[in-house]
């Protein structure tokens, strides 16, 4: 029965905050501004399902790429809230109904890494959106991992750094559910929507950890396959 009623909470506060974020950003791109909402509400939702973000030390806010270890959903909530950032998914993300939506507001790059004939494509991508300004983020293992071992780094996508745009740099972030690892990560031939709910059910809050460790300029690094592990290295290193 609590497990319930704390799903029931929790969707409710979710749809509170969705249907406010929505209007807001109506209102700030009608007035043509810059709208802070899309970032704000996965900030909000990151709260809902019971995250305290705590962030040691300081991300980069532009002309970043961010290379990530992956644990759960709940990974883009806090990356987004503590550092504004758009992210790198899978395409067949876009076609989920509603999620697919919100990921555009959010200005998702979709890419399908099998799609050897069209890596080009979503290589450019990448790189306008980098020449752009924007931080990125890519999570280079390419699925979620249980939180004890990090997957091998994958280097197609890093293709747009090789050579990067000028002024890009890479910032590596380990991520850290701490003693709820096991019960948050999204491991194994779970479905989406069964680690969804067991979330929500879940009671209490957890703490969940940023570690933003130092930036480095990819153009030392000698290519792709070699900005991949020095990122994994360093998120090995900082454990």
């Amino acid at each position: 029965m609590g497990g319930n009623l704390r799903l029931a909470a929790r969707l409710l506060a979710l749809v509170a905050a969705l249907a406010g974020a929505l209007l807001l950003h109506g209102l700030w791109r009608l007035l043509r501004l810059p709208s802070p909402w899309p970032r704000l509400f996965l900030g909000a939702s990151a709260r809902i399902v019971g995250a305290r973000l705590h962030v040691i030390g300081t991300p980069l806010r532009r002309n970043v790429v961010f290379l990530s270890n992956h644990l759960s959903w709940i990974d883009i909530l806090l990356l987004a809230a503590a550092t504004g950032t758009t992210f790198v998914a899978k395409g067949e993300l876009a076609r989920v109904p509603l999620i697919g939506w919100l990921c555009t507001l959010n200005r998702t790059i979709f890419v399908a890494r099998e799609d050897r004939l069209g890596i080009a494509g979503q290589i450019e991508r990448l790189r306008l959106a980098l020449r752009r300004g924007w931080a990125v983020t890519i999570f280079p293992e390419g699925t979620t991992g249980d939180g004890r071992t990090l997957l091998p780094f994958k280097a197609s996508l890093l293709a747009a750094l090789d050579p990067p745009p000028a002024g890009t740099r890479v910032q590596p972030i380990r991520i850290d559910y701490g003693t709820a690892t096991d019960e948050l990560a999204w491991v194994g031939d779970e479905p989406g929507q069964s680690h969804a709910l067991r979330v929500l059910r879940r009671r209490g809050g957890f703490d969940a950890t940023l570690h933003c460790l130092a930036v480095f300029d990819p153009t030392t690094c000698g290519g792709r396959k070699a900005i991949a592990a020095a990122a994994q290295a360093a998120i090995a290193a900082s454990e």
